[in-house]
């Protein structure tokens, strides 16, 4: 209970002060959010009457503890750009769809990855595993937007399983909205799979020359059951937190694919916002971005405790 306390209180402080210096690197960048609003040709005095209608004119302390106070309720003001539309709807129209994309990429890496990664292992050095090596090497290699660009181009414009950049909302459609994500989920997914494909063999292969493993089959086990009884629940320790990382990253917004794809969600917002200097919404999206990436590995401490009794706490 200690331990659980410990590492809340930690996630508390940690999105605190991120929040706060979310929040204080936009308040002090050059640029008027008033002005930005009103446009160039406007007055001294609107922008001056419209930034102390936008509350702009307090002190920084002041702001950030209305935004922060508004924030826990889900409460994060109106957006710059959108006059008279809150940054809550903005969000709640666009999340959706990410958490969708980033379930579809879920799905397939795990789906793909664990029983590539422990066929590879169970057959480490055989030419089944020098070309799952040599494929997840070449995957890796490639940067998720050149991904992204092939995957459009043979599925889109080639075999037509897909009109690129005519996405449908799940409130619309959700079969042809999951058809339509699919392919951007599949460019998120296939670099991590090749990751996890290598991370999980080498960590079952190191588990392989354990004395246990050993002692295992000197008791009439068979090698299937030894991988599966023993080997794989301390294989997966490791893989866990790798693993929590590939979802933050993917649940956070994968900027790059959905520009490529042209999916309305969270990164697409994010790149907009920043051009249009609508801070309210950039604000809202890192503090987002924090809170899911310091949430997971909150939770991954936590599983550590049930799936780990090596691991102790104080």
């Amino acid at each position: 209970m200690k331990f659980f306390i410990k590492k809340l209180i930690t996630l508390i402080i940690t999105l605190l002060l991120i929040s706060f210096l979310t929040f204080t690197a936009f308040s002090v960048i050059p640029g008027d959010a008033a002005l930005s609003r009103l446009g160039k040709d406007a007055s001294e005095q609107q922008v001056e009457a419209l930034r102390e209608e936008m509350r702009l004119n307090d002190s920084l302390p002041v702001r950030y503890v209305r935004w922060i106070g508004g924030a826990v309720t889900g409460d994060f003001g109106e957006s710059y750009r959108y006059e008279g539309i809150s940054v809550s709807s903005l969000l709640s129209d666009r999340l959706p769809v990410t958490v969708l994309l980033s379930v579809i990429a879920l799905v397939i890496i795990l789906v793909c990855s664990v029983p590539l990664g422990i066929a590879s292992a169970r057959h480490a050095g055989e030419w089944g595993d020098v070309v799952t090596n040599q494929l997840t090497q070449i995957i890796m290699a490639i940067p998720p937007f050149f991904l992204g660009m092939i995957l459009t181009y043979v599925f889109g414009l080639i075999l037509h399983l897909f009109q690129p950049g005519k996405f449908i909302q799940p409130s619309e459609n959700l079969g042809e909205a999951v058809k339509y994500l699919f392919f951007p989920a599949l460019a998120i997914a296939l670099p991590k799979i090749a990751m996890v494909v290598k991370f999980l063999r080498n960590s079952v292969i190191s588990e392989m020359n354990k004395d246990y493993v050993r002692t295992a089959f000197s008791k009439g086990n068979t090698r299937t059951g030894v991988l599966y009884s023993h080997i794989l629940k301390n294989a997966l320790i490791p893989v866990i937190t790798f693993f929590a990382l590939v979802i933050a990253e993917i649940l956070a917004g994968s900027i790059i694919v959905e520009q490529v794809f042209s999916v309305p969600g969270i990164g697409r917002l994010l790149i907009s916002s920043i051009s249009n200097r609508d801070y309210p919404v950039v604000q809202a999206i890192v503090l987002y971005i924090t809170a899911v990436v310091v949430i997971i590995n909150f939770i991954v401490d936590v599983l550590y405790q049930f799936l780990d009794p090596r691991v102790k706490t104080s």
